[in-house]
């Protein structure tokens, strides 16, 4: 299984040095349009100025919180807001609703807006096709599932200019019952008609994503999905250790992530044991919470090994600079926010091979992978990064520069934004 470099995929024909798009060789082509300059001193004392219209965007998502969450306030935080005027609506709930409204980003709480599919979507539908038809903005950009096919479709009914919409992972998958599936897959493909441009956070997630036939063939460009990097130690941390409460000189295990089927805890917790019967003395952490976290804290139990449960902390992404060895164990999952956290962090991963992780975790490169389900292939492999030292700090170093390269909040705006204004004809 081979990692690719992130490189967008052309969604839109071939480009040219100056950004021109779908040219044939052999026709005259017109000069792009100047840039502005913005290195030119402006004349002072100059009568007043009209203020220039702004471009009005919405994104609209299930839950604003998490990974999917965070991508989408650092897109709407990261903006120009000399050029785009910038909404969330979503679900009530969670931590980043007051940092956009902090960062000024206009928010639109939305009750009943829910995961599953359920009687109140009409109602949902119908509060988001009012607050199109009131604000009339020229761009919708939908992310998750759920707000994907409701946020699409009240765009489709009044007539949004342009719709964009990220896959940030596949609203199915193989271990959900065959109806549901069917299901999903069919509300995707019809939520697809109606779409202008389709981004996908690894390049893995967008090729499933064509063929599923959720997007058309060269319709979906690849756009890493940012983390603070920043806010990020660039190795391992101390402060974050001793914040954790075990002993520099003590292995520790880590995974960060909501506890829910998704994420598997519960195949966390058997790797943690199976790890535990040949290191004793490794030390574990999960830090999240969710619907699972009694079932795994009682699966710890059964089996006999100490794992400490955190909860769920604002200070996540900081914590995996105190882990030895950073594990995601889901079934599930378009690339992982916590995971490019801990590579950012210098920190040896495992990584269950899903969607578009190995796109990532190149293995032998920048970590190891095992199957999906494999409780006893995750623990092998933190096995060996344990007894292999240098191995995995090499390993550790190159998924680091890796994400420093490519995985920046700047990056990706700037790759939003000629998103944006390739489908409004400004590129």
């Amino acid at each position: 299984m081979t990692a690719r470099p992130f490189a967008p995929i052309a969604g839109s024909g071939p480009t040219d040095r100056n950004g021109q798009i779908g040219r044939s060789s052999g026709t005259a082509e017109a000069a792009p349009w100047p840039a502005a300059d913005s290195t030119a001193g402006r004349i002072d004392g100059l009568p007043p100025q009209p203020a220039l219209r702004r471009i009005k965007v919405l994104h609209v998502i299930t839950r604003f919180w998490a990974g999917a969450g965070g991508n989408t306030l650092l897109t709407a935080t990261g903006m120009d807001p000399g050029r785009y005027e910038v909404w969330v609506a979503g679900a009530p709930g969670g931590d980043l609703w007051e940092r956009a409204r902090a960062a000024g980003v206009r928010t639109v709480e939305i009750p009943g807006f829910r995961a599953v599919i359920g009687p109140g979507d009409a109602l949902v539908l119908w509060r988001l096709v009012r607050l199109l038809r009131r604000e009339r903005f020229t761009i919708v950009h939908t992310h998750s599932a759920k707000a994907g096919f409701l946020g699409r479709l009240a765009a489709r009914l009044c007539g949004t200019p342009v719709v964009v919409h990220t896959f940030h992972g596949l609203s199915f998958h193989d271990r959900m019952p065959p109806s549901r599936r069917r299901l999903y897959r069919r509300l995707e493909r019809l939520a697809g008609r109606g779409t202008h441009a389709f981004i996908a956070v690894a390049p893995t997630l967008a090729r499933e994503a064509v063929e599923n036939r959720l997007a058309p063939p060269g319709s979906v460009q690849v756009i890493p999905s940012a983390v603070e990097l920043d806010a990020i130690p660039t190795g391992f941390d101390r402060a974050a250790r001793d914040s954790l409460g075990v002993a520099a000189d003590r292995p520790l295990i880590g995974t960060v992530g909501r506890l829910d089927t998704q994420k598997a805890p519960l195949d966390f917790v058997a790797m943690a044991a199976a790890v535990h019967a040949r290191h004793g003395e490794v030390a574990f952490v999960v830090v999240g919470d969710g619907p699972l976290a009694d079932a795994a804290r009682e699966s710890a139990a059964h089996l006999g090994v100490e794992v400490r449960f955190l909860g769920w902390r604002s200070d996540a992404h900081r914590l995996v600079a105190g882990f030895d060895v950073f594990v995601i164990s889901s079934w599930y999952e378009g690339l992982g926010r916590a995971l490019t956290e801990a590579l950012a962090a210098a920190r040896p991963v495992v990584a269950t091979a899903v969607n578009g992780v190995p796109d990532l975790v190149e293995p032998g490169v920048c970590g190891l992978l095992a199957e999906p389900g494999d409780p006893a292939g995750l623990a092998r492999a933190v096995c060996w990064l344990l007894e292999h030292p240098e191995q995995a700090k090499a390993m550790a170093e190159r998924g680091r520069a890796r994400v420093r390269a490519s995985f920046s909040p700047e990056q990706m705006c700037a790759a939003v934004d000629r998103c944006y204004r390739r489908q409004l004809g400004l590129l």
